[in-house]
């Protein structure tokens, strides 16, 4: 009987700590880093006081939760900023940039973002070229699930790859980064004079863009 006792206080020392470190949560990399973030607010808040030492950090932590994940910051208005959590435009990000945003802390000075909002489109200067976001027209269409969109810009030359970029970055600015990449089938760049008449300007976009997908 002695011996059978022996044994299993033997295993029970084998066993208890087991048990325990199973029963116990383990950090994950979005509470990680949460934690250096508060532990950083100063110096994140009031980046623009050695914004490249800042944002080199600040990358490396969100890199460590996703490589995709990326960032920007709001101006500070009367004590708060902005920070928005974003993939980059990169769909299998997204539930990196999701996990994120639901595990942010809540902090008086900071209002946290999930994705690129919806923002009045600005001008873009991109590989060489510039363009004027209030001369470019665009035009949605649905097709299925998703809407094909086709922007005409002033100087558009399918040679010149950076106008492609442009596009996107101006849809990014109208549409945001989420229903680009959930809602955005193809997208289509022609010259601003093959325009027809049903094309609207860049800025009003979004309230047509939204109006094909209410009755779904």
């Amino acid at each position: 009987m002695s011996s059978v006792n022996v044994s299993f206080s033997r295993l029970l020392r084998v066993l208890v700590p087991f048990i325990a470190s199973a029963g116990s949560s383990q950090i994950t990399p979005a509470q990680n880093f949460w934690k250096w973030f508060q532990g950083n607010e100063g110096a994140l808040f009031d980046f623009e006081k050695d914004r490249d030492r800042t944002f080199d950090r600040l990358s490396a932590e969100m890199h460590k939760v996703d490589p995709s994940l990326t960032f920007e910051f709001g101006p500070k208005q009367n004590g708060h900023r902005e920070f928005v959590i974003s993939a980059d435009g990169i769909r299998s990000a997204f539930p990196a940039v999701e996990a994120l945003f639901a595990a942010a802390p809540k902090l008086p000075r900071w209002t946290f973002i999930k994705f690129r909002p919806r923002r009045p489109p600005y001008d873009i200067t991109y590989g060489g070229v510039s363009v004027h976001a209030a001369a470019v027209l665009a035009r949605a269409e649905l097709h299925g699930a998703t809407a094909d969109i086709t922007l005409f810009m002033p100087g558009y030359s399918d040679s010149n790859s950076a106008y492609t970029a442009i596009a996107y970055l101006l849809l990014d600015q109208a549409l945001g980064e989420y229903d680009v990449e959930t809602r955005v089938g193809e997208v289509l760049i022609k010259p601003a004079e093959q325009a027809p008449r049903n094309a609207s300007a860049l800025s009003a976009l979004p309230p047509s863009f939204d109006r094909l997908f209410v009755s779904r």
